[in-house]
């Protein structure tokens, strides 16, 4: 019988909006200090054999930012190895680490992601490249070469913000989706503005408190606003022409941030005489044609997970999905509802389930929170573990679309 896998501790930074109070930070900084954190607390810096972890911004001083990571955070002869699955990362950082645990490999280690948006690189043209190169080299007379380039060769070059095999953002994908799908405007204004409200009641009672460290000009998530309402949304301007439904207000902020989390084998655990806070029951991992639905992955990354839960929509106490928009959000919970949809596309007789949403984002999701990219999987992780607690145990579900049409889902089930 396959070992189980708790979940032990987690923690993240408040999620700072770019440009914010982590302007200064890049994302190994702020995985460091979360995880050096999670160590202090947890006093299992000992008992740590793997970190995988991850990042989507890519970085040029750090490019393996999991053994960066273990490097300044004390762990210096722990292995560790770096994922990037987009929005998905930390979850792959989790399911790696989980798989890791049940075959024998490792008995604890790990996971998580960070990423900041405020520390982009930005690369140089080809031709400046090349002749940056060559003044390097000092093959040439450095005037020759310089006086070679045209104004054009000197434009820095953006990351891209489009796929590459669509040429379409994640937002027009999203409006594409909200279009398909008859997802309207009033509708994705009244999801972001619940989020905000759950996100806003979980800051003012504490739930959050647990999970958040705090850090020097930082407390709190700087994008959650108790004070939105439906009424204020509807007053943004779309984003993506007069007729589009996606605004500033019902998709997720470019966010800095970090998240961890210590997963480790059941029998050591209690051997330590620790109390999991849940156990890793089911994952799954899906991707969809991104010239289609891109981000509708969530739809069957999910009946993927609970099938090999052996659990059904109805059997869950939490549901936690990432909310990138909330017109994908609404997509997703649509074609999980619909029978006609699951016999084309899963082939199964009756539909998914129907979302409840009074288990569903209980706390808020990535609209009012924020969403620095492969640190949200970890942060839903443990919200969820720490929600299904105070709930009383049972199953909760965590799942996130990605770029490229990736998905991922967990299920856990809480420790008793």
């Amino acid at each position: 019988m396959a070992p189980r896998v708790a979940l032990i501790a987690g923690l993240r930074t408040p999620f700072a909006r770019r440009g914010g109070a982590f302007r200064d930070r890049g994302a190994l900084d702020l995985g460091v200090a979360c995880v050096t954190e999670l160590l202090a607390r947890t006093g299992l810096a000992g008992e740590i054999e793997r970190v995988v972890y991850g990042q989507v911004v890519p970085s040029l001083t750090a490019p393996n930012i999991a053994r960066e990571l273990a490097l300044d955070a004390g762990l210096p002869t722990v292995d560790a190895y770096s994922v990037t699955r987009a929005c998905t990362t930390s979850y792959q950082a989790a399911i790696d680490l989980t798989h890791a645990i049940v075959a024998g490999d490792v008995d604890a280690g790990v996971c998580g992601g960070a990423d900041s948006v405020s520390d982009v690189p930005v690369a140089v043209p080809r031709r400046l490249g090349a002749a940056l190169i060559e003044i390097s080299s000092r093959g040439r007379p450095r005037l020759r070469t310089l006086a070679e380039l045209r104004p054009r060769d000197l434009v820095p070059e953006p990351p891209a913000l489009t796929e590459r095999t669509t040429g379409l953002t994640m937002g027009e994908h999203a409006e594409q989706m909200a279009a398909a799908n008859r997802i309207g405007r009033a509708a994705q204004d009244e999801l972001a503005a619940r989020s905000h409200a759950r996100a806003a009641a979980a800051w003012a009672d504490g739930r959050f408190a647990e999970e958040v460290m705090a850090l020097p000009g930082i407390d709190r998530d700087a994008t959650v606003r108790a004070e939105t309402s439906v009424a204020a949304l509807a007053r943004l301007r779309p984003v993506f022409g007069q007729d589009g439904t996606i605004t500033a207000g019902n998709a997720s902020p470019l966010s800095d941030g970090a998240s961890a989390a210590i997963l480790m084998r059941e029998d050591k655990a209690r051997a330590l005489g620790l109390a999991p806070l849940a156990f890793v029951r089911a994952t799954a991992t899906t991707a969809v044609d991104p010239r289609g639905q891109m981000l509708l992955g969530p739809a069957y990354a999910i009946p993927r997970a609970l099938e090999r839960a052996g659990a059904t929509l109805a059997d869950l106490t939490l549901l936690d999905l990432h909310e990138a928009f909330a017109a994908q959000v609404l997509s997703v919970t649509q074609a999980l509802a619909s029978p006609a949809w699951a016999a084309e596309h899963l082939g199964r007789a009756a539909a998914v389930g129907e979302v409840d949403w009074d288990r569903t984002n209980v706390c808020g999701g990535s609209i009012a929170i924020g969403h620095p990219f492969a640190a949200t999987g970890t942060r839903q992780l443990v919200q969820v573990a720490r929600e299904l607690r105070r709930r009383g145990g049972g199953l909760g579900l965590l799942s996130a679309c990605a770029a490229g049409g990736l998905a991922a889902a967990i299920v856990l089930e809480s420790a008793p």
